[in-house]
């Protein structure tokens, strides 16, 4: 396994690394915030900074830099295809604290890969190589990527490794999907053990990280060197210490339904701005109460009953049903089988197909 020598510090550097991944309209801020309240990980990365002719830096992703009261790293991730552009920007962004800049090659939102950046890259592994040489030559701190393992197939997966290796990437965050498989399919644990095995950076394994057990599995089954974890920490931001406890061999801890209820109160706090319409602050919430949901109750009512809720006094009283009626109730650790979220369901926003 790579050994991470260039990289940050991480938390415990006897354990594998973890870090949260870069989900847009999600990891903000506040968000980042909430999760290291419960435990964070070794290293945030920030939503993408959209690169285009003439765009600048986004005040609002640029605050989770100036303002990172996590204590813990970050890396400021970057999406687009226009070369001269992806160069500007990153050399803006090195002279804010971060720990390196990261080129997202796996969005696979259809609005965002129709475009050709994000995941959309994957079918134009020259172009890659040109991006990369540029920000390599450009670049003086860490260069990282977070990709996919192809857009409709794996047919340039090895092609795109040997560029990874060429530019002398920091680390490689993938998901083991394709672009076209979103998150409908099972992981390739497979095809992620096989960039392992290829690239000379160290690898964090995304996609499907559930629970402890589950990235101490996908650990094993890839010999990656950490885990990227995204939707399963909106379900439960106390995965991060979860994993760390599981891995040094201590007792997981057990979270029950009222520590969970505060953490949908913290998640309240950051859209309770009264000059946003009560009814997209609503479904704002559901973008998170349809992951947390997962965990609540095996059958599922807390999900069709919060999803039903049009106003704040329905939805949090459906919250308080659930998870104080019985308050010392064990949150589980993983998904009840056959609960699926559909955050796209409560936004017109392409982003929610970036998580």
């Amino acid at each position: 396994m790579p050994q991470p020598d260039r990289l940050p510090p991480p938390l415990d550097p006897k354990l594998d690394l973890t870090a949260l991944a870069p989900m847009q309209d999600v990891t903000d801020l506040r968000f980042m915030s909430v999760i290291a309240n419960y435990g964070s990980p070794d290293y945030f990365f920030t939503e993408y900074f959209r690169v285009y002719p003439n765009s600048g830096l986004n005040q609002n992703i640029l605050r989770s830099i100036t303002e990172n009261s996590t204590h813990r790293p970050i890396f400021a991730q970057i999406i687009g295809e226009s070369i001269p552009d992806l160069v500007r920007i990153a050399r803006q962004l090195s002279h804010y604290p971060i720990a390196g800049i990261d080129l997202n090659m796996g969005c696979p939102a259809p609005r965002i890969y129709r475009k050709n950046v994000g995941g959309g890259l994957l079918r134009d592994p020259e172009k890659i190589n040109r991006i990369l040489g540029e920000l390599r030559s450009s670049v003086d701190g860490l260069l990282t990527v977070k990709m996919r393992i192809g857009f409709e197939n794996t047919n340039s997966f090895d092609r795109i490794l040997d560029l990874i290796n060429l530019y002398d990437i920091d680390l490689l965050s993938l998901h083991g999907r394709t672009v076209k498989e979103m998150y409908h399919s099972a992981v390739h644990y497979d095809l992620i053990a096989h960039a392992v095995e290829w690239v000379n950076c160290p690898v964090l394994a995304n996609g499907n990280v559930t629970s402890a057990i589950a990235a101490a599995t996908v650990l094993d089954r890839t010999g990656a060197t950490g885990v990227m974890i995204g939707r399963s920490a909106i379900r439960n931001p106390w995965i991060f210490k979860q994993i760390r406890q599981y891995l040094s061999g201590q007792p997981v801890s057990i979270i029950t339904l009222a520590e969970v209820r505060d953490y949908i109160e913290k998640l309240r706090g950051m859209t309770s701005a009264t000059t946003i319409p009560e009814r997209a602050r609503v479904n704002h919430m559901k973008k998170y109460l349809n992951f947390i949901g997962q965990s609540v109750d095996s059958g599922g009512a807390f999900l069709s009953q919060m999803r039903l809720a049009r106003t704040e006094v329905e939805l949090f009283g459906v919250c308080d049903r659930y998870l104080l009626s019985h308050p010392d109730r064990a949150f589980a650790l993983e998904p009840y089988p056959g609960l699926i979220a559909r955050p796209s369901c409560e936004t017109a926003q392409e982003s929610a197909t970036c998580l």
